[in-house]
């Protein structure tokens, strides 16, 4: 994914922040009728503050959690003590605070701490390689596009942005990841002949990796069902649910219903039957690094 437009900086919640904020949700709404307006006048914190912390957008301290779970009435040890660990763990990936004053937008910033944790990512892309798979140069030429007005200063920590977020592809448990992308994102030329060349080399050379799968979904394969725009499936370790990503010129969305994943799944499974198979996507890559020599 690549759009990235300023925006007011917020924390970024995690897959922890995320399942612990879903616990605390089913704990209040475990009996009917308690609204955040009971527990708040019972406990003494703001509405707002139930809010945030419901909806991930907060962690809240451990005194406030053991304030919580006793008024919810969990006595059970295990249990608090997971919810103690969960929250410890809820806090963003560490190289990602030092972006801090606006540099990433809430929702790429939160897109990429959830990529981190991702076991699966499946991700259609119709006119750029993705983040994950791209040269450093083919990186910059593209961030420098959509930017054409930000300085070398605000363009330098995006493109150091992107290449971190590489790093999940070679920790010691990878995600599963799988590619499809449009014939046009391997033939649109972005910066010079040479750098085309050298991206489409990483493209294949990636290709090669036990835990990457790439696609291409060729001209000939007609209408389909990634026409309406990119999007990437994250999918995390039970009991974590899955999300989808999508991104425009607005900025960036994310679904998390059952029903939207699930719409997306199918779509993702149609465009890799209409996409060719990864042999065939390699020796296409490798006829278009020679029409680029």
């Amino acid at each position: 994914m690549e759009l990235q437009a300023m925006a007011v900086r917020r924390q970024a919640p995690t897959v922890a922040r995320r399942r612990l904020a879903a616990q605390l949700l089913a704990l209040r709404t475990s009996v009917e009728g308690r609204t955040r307006e009971n527990v708040s006048a019972a406990t003494g914190l703001s509405t707002g503050a139930l809010h945030r912390m419901e909806t991930a957008k907060t962690t809240p301290q451990a005194g406030t959690l053991n304030h919580l779970l006793d008024f919810y009435g969990v006595t059970d040890a295990d249990t608090r003590a997971e919810m103690h660990d969960l929250r410890k763990r809820s806090r963003q990936l560490k190289w990602l605070e030092a972006f801090e004053g606006g540099t990433l937008p809430d929702t790429y910033r939160t897109f990429t701490s959830f990529e981190s944790d991702a076991e699966r990512i499946s991700n259609y892309e119709s006119l750029f390689v993705p983040g994950l798979l791209q040269t450093r140069e083919y990186a910059e030429t593209v961030i420098r596009a959509l930017l054409p007005e930000a300085t070398d200063e605000e363009i330098g920590p995006r493109l150091e942005i992107r290449m971190r977020r590489q790093e999940a592809l070679t920790k010691p448990r990878p995600p599963a990841l799988w590619v499809i992308l449009d014939e046009a994102a391997i033939r649109r030329q972005v910066g010079t002949p040479t750098a085309h060349r050298a991206q489409l080399e990483h493209l294949a050379a990636m290709a090669q990796r036990p835990n990457i799968t790439l696609q291409v979904l060729p001209f000939t394969a007609g209408a389909h069902a990634g026409m309406p725009g990119a999007f990437a499936i994250l999918e995390f370790v039970e009991p974590d649910p899955p999300l989808v990503y999508m991104e425009n010129q607005g900025g960036g969305l994310f679904a998390e219903a059952d029903a939207e994943v699930g719409w997306y799944r199918i779509g993702f499974q149609r465009l890799a039957a209409q996409a060719l198979n990864t042999s065939d996507t390699t020796k296409l890559i490798e006829a278009v690094v020679r029409e680029a020599t």
